[in-house]
């Protein structure tokens, strides 16, 4: 029989919190929780003599990253970081070695017999191996980085990463690949700066929102305990008398652009990030704080973004909004996605990704999210292509009497603007297709229609296209825009 133990640049035990440093691995109890999962320390520091670590939770997502005390640290088993990565990298994953059956290591034996009643027991950490950036790629991405330095001005890029609340993901390569000259993904290497929530807390109309994710707004902004935005053009201020008195002054009550779609109290606003340039870039910034995986700042030329909002006597209040290339060469009809936090459950994710497929109906084409999506994200649009198939299938009708109904993929491709890979992986997720007599058929069990009436009862808000008024815009080179 052969075990595993990971191959430490130090003891694995350690004494006391003064030797732990950042990159080092162990657990650590989640807040408000009695779990203590698997966590690293990104970083630490010294408030009035209280140590405080930044910890992320490995296999989490990052918006449960937090500040942490010792108190909530168990250092009985630590992996420290190794030495010949040097600092930076972001890999801190030990060495593996495979130990051949039978008396076990001084190391085991340490581990097995430092068990204290004071704590609960360490969890089993399983060695995952790591792929080491390639030098070729480090090099790529940094020059990328610098010459959009060079194009934009002073900028700090979103760390690569998708969730996806949407969040989210990647399979690992061993030759990364290049920055992509389009899209809303920005390709760089990992830093600790990006790594961090950096925002203690926004004010936004109504609602305080504590923020999920790191985002590059001004460093004199970042060190208030909140920043207050406007919820009409999203301008951020200092302080609550900054906001009253910029409230005053703005005479804006809805987003700036075309109003093209209106439904009771919901209406959709069309926005060209070329034309309104500050209010793209602002609405950048406070959708970074709830985006890991991708998002725009500064570059908002080539993106058009819908914004959704909810109308009352004091104006059209921001729910969420997409954003679209005007161009896309692989049939993206949404580059990033959100719903605020303080709307979310409430069925308007959905209606922007049901409204996101209503342009691509206008258009005449097919549209698929920019991937890869957020861990919310995908569950939302996973939910919508089930809903969105299923309400096709259980409405189509048999030709003759003795037949059954039939529908091809293409067709429900054209009825929905679902495009063909989604619709394949949906009906496959969800068990649908099987092979049949030379033949794939569509089976529906009376659980899958059942759960889907039940679905729809509660899916009270939908997009009606009487209600959307809008000429889709030739965005080529030759057209005037």
């Amino acid at each position: 029989m052969k075990v595993e133990i990971e191959d430490m640049d130090a003891s694995s035990l350690c004494d006391s919190v003064s030797s732990l440093v950042e990159g080092c691995r162990l657990p650590v109890q989640m807040k408000g929780t009695s779990d203590w999962p698997l966590a690293e320390i990104i970083s630490m520091k010294d408030i009035e003599g209280t140590k405080w670590y930044y910890v992320h939770y490995v296999d989490f997502n990052k918006r449960l990253d937090e500040w942490i005390t010792e108190d909530s640290l168990d250092t009985r088993k630590v992996h420290f970081p190794r030495k010949d990565l040097g600092p930076g990298t972001g890999v801190t994953t030990p060495k593996k070695i495979l130990i051949g059956s039978g008396i076990g290591s001084g190391l085991n034996s340490n581990i097995s017999t430092s068990a204290q009643t004071s704590r609960p027991s360490s969890p089993t950490l399983n060695p995952a191996s790591v792929e080491l950036l390639n030098g070729n790629a480090v090099l790529a991405a940094a020059l990328q980085k610098k010459m959009n330095r060079k194009k934009k001005g002073p900028s700090l890029e979103s760390e690569d990463s998708l969730d996806c609340p949407m969040q989210q993901n990647l399979q690992p390569t061993p030759q990364p690949p290049g920055p992509r000259q389009s899209g809303s993904m920005v390709s760089h290497h990992d830093d600790i700066v990006t790594r961090m929530k950096n925002v203690e807390m926004i004010e936004l109309g109504p609602h305080r929102m504590k923020p999920w994710y790191f985002a590059p707004y001004p460093q004199e902004m970042v060190n208030l305990p909140c920043i207050y935005i406007c919820e009409f053009c999203l301008k951020y201020r200092k302080s609550r008398k900054c906001l009253e008195r910029h409230v005053i002054k703005c005479n804006l009550r809805h987003p700036p652009g075309n109003e093209i779609y209106r439904k009771e109290t919901i209406s959709f606003f069309e926005i060209d990030g070329r034309k309104n340039k500050v209010y793209a870039q602002n609405l950048c910034l406070l959708a970074k704080l709830f985006l890991d995986h991708k998002t725009l700042y500064y570059d908002t030329d080539p993106f058009l973004f819908y914004i959704m909002t909810v109308f009352d006597h004091r104006g059209f209040h921001i729910v969420g909004y997409f954003s679209k290339e005007k161009e896309s060469t692989e049939d993206y009809n949404v580059a990033c996605i959100l719903t605020l936090p303080p709307y979310q459950r409430k069925g308007y994710g959905k209606l922007l990704i049901e409204f996101s497929y209503e342009l691509s109906k206008f258009e005449g084409k097919t549209g698929s999210p920019e991937k890869p999506l957020s861990d919310l994200g995908l569950l939302s649009y996973r939910s919508y292509w089930a809903q969105t198939i299923l309400e096709i299938l259980l409405s189509i009708k048999p030709v003759g009497e003795n037949e059954k109904p039939q529908i091809t993929i293409n067709e429900i491709c054209e009825l929905t603007s679902i495009k063909k890979e989604d619709v394949i992986s949906t009906l496959q997720n969800l068990n649908l297709i099987n092979y049949y007599k030379g033949q794939y058929i569509v089976t529906l069990s009376k659980e899958i229609m059942q759960q889907h009436y039940k679905a729809m009862e509660t899916r009270k808000i939908r997009i009606d296209s009487k209600a959307l008024h809008w000429t889709p815009k030739d965005w080529g080179k030759r057209a005037k825009w």
